[in-house]
């Protein structure tokens, strides 16, 4: 399981260090993609294949799985760390999440995101607002 914050910064090649502790369970190889809120979702392999399974059960006649699926996985890049944990982000990738330099890597459960700083900033000062509203709406249970 993935969890905990930490800020990183991309250096002049566009790679990133990613957290020792995330990278055990990522493993040897692992898949960044486009995710939600303009974040990146990395994915270990285990991981990626089930939602690849799921994606694949989606309706192919329905225009918005056709769309969705097709940004998700035009998006993904297969990754290997080096030897310093580093791994390189793709430009469209990059673009896509607007990271320049200031990162934040967050672990989410089963995935990993990738945050631009500005780009969390921004979803903290929003949904940390709305904390307590969602876990009123979601949670059947006490944390």
């Amino acid at each position: 399981m993935f969890m905990g914050e930490y800020q990183h910064a991309l250096d002049e090649k566009g790679r990133v260090a990613i957290p020792a502790r995330f990278r055990e369970d990522l493993g040897e190889r692992f898949v960044i993609t486009r995710g939600l809120d303009q974040c990146l979702f990395v994915y270990p392999r285990p991981e990626w294949i089930k939602i690849e399974e799921k994606l694949k059960a989606l309706p192919f006649t329905k225009r918005d799985a056709r769309a969705f699926t097709r940004l998700f996985f035009s998006g993904a890049s297969e990754v290997e760390p080096d030897k310093q944990g580093r791994v390189l982000i793709p430009q469209r990738l990059r673009d896509y999440a607007r990271v320049e330099r200031e990162v934040r890597i967050i672990g989410v459960s089963n995935r990993v995101e990738i945050w631009s700083e500005a780009g969390w900033s921004e979803y903290i000062d929003e949904a940390g607002l709305a904390y307590e509203q969602l876990a009123e709406t979601l949670i059947d249970f006490e944390l």
